[in-house]
């Protein structure tokens, strides 16, 4: 038996609970992980609440990220031994003490860093990677706006583009959060209760816009965001706090060849993670390990203590990531 967290019956976040689980049962391809630390991530919020149930088949203990150490499994050909420490994204049951993840989906923890640091990385490294460089095609030479630049998202993309080397431009809610974000890398951080984003954008870029948006507002944002986009600009929508429903100028997507798309990844295919966790070993593990990038822990908190963790998210006071302690 395991001590895990679970959602007692859709609500706030005293309905999360400890309680007691069998251990992971391993499907094909799968390993079980003694979970060291454990991320919170937004999308946990949202499960807690009942607006976004797991996938078919998948445990319904939230947590979509672990780090940990390799205690079961088949790890031939892989490169893995047991009590390897590795991160990891899973499709659910991170909350908890062991965790079942596809040995396709682990990554090694990069040298020099802690499992809670490493435990940070797995489900915001995944999706960064995958919407800004693969669906949105940022470039070299292209510029990016990242909306809500603090968040867990946001100091990741930040940080990837700008070591890689593009002018990365970020919105978040404060003064003090917009410095955060600029030492992280943006060339501007934009405090959206006090300007126009879109016309800042326009300013700092002498009218021409940036190429890509990473949007995690959606809603009346996208029209918006369409105003200070490039010709031939992308906007890649992963989350929608600002509602699902968007009014957009068509005439603008025509004439200046603009593109609107977003994507989930917690329904995608092993092989379609696998394929991103090959390119963030080769491009990004190494700029963790120089240091060019680091994990951005804003708070820590015990397993049993995850309704706190939930009640710091929900606040959105925090810059970076609030992580689950799970092995001190």
């Amino acid at each position: 038996m395991m001590k895990a967290i679970e959602i007692a019956t859709p609500g706030g976040p005293e309905v999360l609970r400890v309680c007691e689980r069998a251990l992971p049962v391993l499907r094909q391809g799968e390993v079980l992980i003694k979970v060291h630390a454990a991320g919170i991530n937004r999308p946990d919020v949202f499960q807690r609440k009942g607006s976004y149930p797991p996938p078919p088949g998948e445990s319904d203990i939230p947590g979509l990220e672990v780090a940990g150490e390799i205690v079961a499994g088949d790890l031939s050909g892989s490169g893995f031994a047991p009590g390897d420490l590795v991160c990891a994204l899973v499709a659910g049951g991170g909350y908890a003490e062991y965790c079942a993840a596809p040995l396709a989906q682990c990554l090694p923890v990069p040298a020099g860093l802690t499992a809670l640091e490493a435990a940070s990385l797995p489900e915001n490294f995944f999706t960064v990677w995958s919407n800004v460089f693969d669906r949105a095609g940022l470039i070299p030479g292209e510029s990016l706006l990242v909306q809500g630049g603090t968040s867990g998202i946001g100091v990741t993309a930040i940080q990837i583009a700008a070591a890689l080397g593009h002018t990365v431009y970020a919105t978040a809610g404060s003064d003090d959060k917009c410095r955060a974000c600029e030492d992280l890398g943006a060339a501007r951080g934009i405090n959206y209760r006090t300007h126009d984003f879109a016309a800042e954008v326009k300013a700092l870029t002498a009218n021409r816009g940036v190429d890509v948006i990473l949007d995690m507002v959606a809603g009346d944002y996208v029209n918006r965001e369409l105003s200070c986009l490039a010709d031939d600009g992308r906007i890649v929508v992963i989350a929608l706090l600002g509602g699902t429903k968007a009014q957009l100028d068509m005439g603008a997507i025509l004439r200046r060849r603009l593109t609107v798309t977003g994507s989930t990844l917690r329904t995608r295919p092993t092989a379609f993670k696998h394929a991103i966790a090959v390119q963030l070993q080769e491009k990004i593990w190494p700029l963790l390990v120089s240091g060019k990038i680091k994990p951005v822990i804003h708070q820590t908190f015990a397993l049993e203590d995850a309704c706190q963790a939930h009640t710091v998210m929900e606040a959105s006071t925090h810059i970076g990531k609030l992580m689950l302690q799970v092995i001190k």
